[in-house]
């Protein structure tokens, strides 16, 4: 028990870390998520983010929420899952509530604004290294988890595209009456 409370605190620790270093979304957040859990901490391999990255697409929510939930859950169950996402999003809170505040009086500053020009720089280059690392991993033949996710990508689509093409009927049908 105690060794579970202490992975579920480094888990906690692990994703605060990497929630308050990473601008930029889930992509950008691909690369530090993989150098501390699989190649530090040696919790999942290189596979398993391939799977977390195809399985997190495939669900709602923003991409580092959900790989965090992954791998918090696949470490230590539901307290390592609810720790893990705790820690990723809680960063990203404090900044975005800190930076509302100041922000405002700072926009009209060229410095500032030049700031955030550069840190869009950086985070379109870690986008980048994620996608380039991902393709070099990703494996020749093609996973059930990936067929699975791109199934229901296409499900998706054709579901929506049915309602849309409903819609529409109903609607020139109303307007003929």
């Amino acid at each position: 028990m105690n060794n579970k409370i202490q992975k579920t605190i480094q888990l906690f620790l692990t994703f605060i870390k990497i929630g308050a270093f990473t601008f930029g979304g889930g992509y950008a957040m691909l690369p530090l998520i993989q150098k501390e859990i699989v190649e530090k901490k040696h919790w999942i391999t290189d596979n398993d983010i391939l799977e977390i990255v195809a399985i997190s697409e495939s669900t709602p929510g923003p991409i580092a929420i959900n790989a965090a939930t992954f791998v918090g859950f696949r470490i230590c169950g539901f307290w390592g899952a609810l720790f893990a996402t705790l820690g990723v999003v809680i960063p990203s809170y404090l900044i975005i509530l800190i930076i509302s505040f100041v922000l405002k009086e700072f926009q009209s500053i060229k410095i500032i604004q030049y700031a955030f020009n550069g840190i869009r720089a950086g985070v379109l280059a870690l986008i980048i290294k994620a996608l380039w690392s991902m393709y070099i991993q990703c494996p020749k033949t093609v996973s059930y988890t990936h067929l699975r996710a791109h199934e229901t990508d296409s499900y998706l689509v054709c579901r929506l595209l049915l309602e849309k093409k409903k819609m529409l009927e109903k609607k020139k049908k109303s307007s003929l009456s």
